[in-house]
Parts: structure tokens; sequence; C-alpha cells
């Protein structure tokens, strides 16, 4: 499987264009790519609200804030691989549709689906990514990688 599997439309959009950018950034480990796709006030939400990826359920704001949950979540996975089956482009962001496979040390992976949004500025930078997903049935999902 390619890193990112994209069976949703095609149209140009300045949002979805940064959210294949973030995928891509992702895959290849690449976190200043990743990092220099945001806004420097931007925000993280992965998942929306309280989380053991966020206790607080306020999300990661600014550029700081993101390196580390990149650190602490992103770096943590062997490699990731992206489903994208539909997206949704309307006013200055993008709902994509999907599932994110992330293989774990181990031998383990987990699946992750759900709608992964991206707002963007003017500048095309990503100011708000907020990802709705729920943590138990990511977590069913974990099993040996084959």
């Amino acid at each position: 499987m390619t890193a990112v599997t994209w069976a949703a439309t095609e149209t140009d959009h300045p949002a979805r264009a940064a959210s294949r950018r973030s995928m891509d950034a992702v895959c290849r480990g690449a976190k200043d790519d990743w990092l220099a796709l945001f806004a420097p006030d931007a925000i993280v939400e992965d998942p929306i609200g309280r989380s053991p990826l966020d206790p607080t359920g306020e999300g990661h704001r600014g550029l700081a804030a993101i390196a580390g949950f990149w650190d602490k979540t992103i770096a943590s996975a062997e490699r990731f691989e992206f489903a994208i089956d539909d997206s949704f482009a309307a006013g200055d962001e993008v709902a994509n549709v999907g599932t994110i496979t992330a293989y774990l040390p181990g031998g383990m992976r987990i699946d992750t689906e759900g709608v992964f949004t991206y707002r963007v500025g003017p500048d095309g930078l990503i100011r708000a990514l907020r990802a709705f997903w729920e943590v138990d049935r990511a977590m069913a999902t974990l099993r040996k990688a084959t």
C-alpha cells in the first residue's frame, strides 16, 4: 500500500492541498516540513476534547506545542498509512473522511477511522487541524501487523 491512498475528489482547494502536504510529511517522518505547514498560532486537536493525548482537551496551540504533539504521538510510530475515502471542501476548510493506520514498535498496528479537518488562512498555512475520532474505537483495532 502506498503511504497515502486517495479515493476522494481531486478538485483543487487550498485546504485540501494543505491536508495532502500534511499527510505526506507525516508519512515521510519529516517533522520540520510538517511544522512549516502551520501558522505560528495554529491549533492541533487530535482527537478533539480530552484524551490520553490531550488531558486538558484544549488542543496543542502554537508551533512549540504542535512540535511537542509530534514528539509524543507521530514520532512514536514506525510508519503511517492514510486511506482517504472522501473529502469535502467548503470555505477555507476541508473535511477528509478515512482511516489512518499507525505501525507501532513491537510489530503492532492500530487503525483510526475518523473525519480530519483542516482550516487554512489566505497564505495557505494551516490554522487548525481537528480530528474527530474515538480513542476506544481505535484501541479496539490494536493488533499484530501482518
